[in-house]
């Protein structure tokens, strides 16, 4: 008996199938995505091996499929970025591992150190760098699988926001 609850279950739980959810097949809300990113951003055994640095472009590997979604590696040299883009029908999560990248908007500038994450929705428009002095590894998983990453012309707003404001990993 556990003195710490009132809710004591008696008999076989399993024998009541009704009560059980099952497991779900492949992530299907924000929450499992966000925790499908920290799953493989904790199990440095599954990305650490494949980061590589190329000065010229970014690198990048696609890590896994699942139903629906994809699941790549980033690395950054210093300067390197994005430029303005969005990301089609695809929701998407971002999570820094290794290193400090900048995601600007039109209405801000964050600084992401690693830890951080960013959650996005279709139509979601932003450009990511690295203004730091050393190189950064990200993750991204993107629901459905990226088909398309449109660029976007670089905005006034785009130009204000070169000094990244500090904010907290989440």
């Amino acid at each position: 008996m556990n003195s710490d609850s009132d809710l004591q279950i008696a008999g076989d739980i399993l024998a009541v199938q009704h009560l059980l959810q099952p497991a779900p097949e492949h992530p299907v809300t924000v929450a499992d995505f966000v925790g499908l990113a920290r799953s493989v951003a904790a199990d440095r055994s599954r990305w650490a091996h494949l980061v590589r640095y190329d000065a010229t472009s970014r690198y990048y590997h696609r890590l896994s499929t699942g139903p629906g979604h994809e699941v790549w590696l980033l690395t950054w040299v210093p300067g390197q970025g994005t430029g303005p883009h969005g990301h089609g029908e695809s929701s998407g999560v971002l999570t820094v591992l290794e290193g400090r990248l900048t995601e600007r908007t039109e209405r801000a500038a964050r600084s992401l150190a690693a830890g951080a994450q960013r959650v996005f929705a279709p139509g979601y428009a932003h450009e990511i760098v690295n203004d730091s002095l050393e190189p950064a590894v990200s993750l991204h998983i993107y629901y459905p699988g990226l088909t398309e990453m449109p660029m976007r012309p670089a905005s006034a707003a785009h130009a204000r926001c070169g000094q990244p404001a500090a904010v907290s990993a989440t």
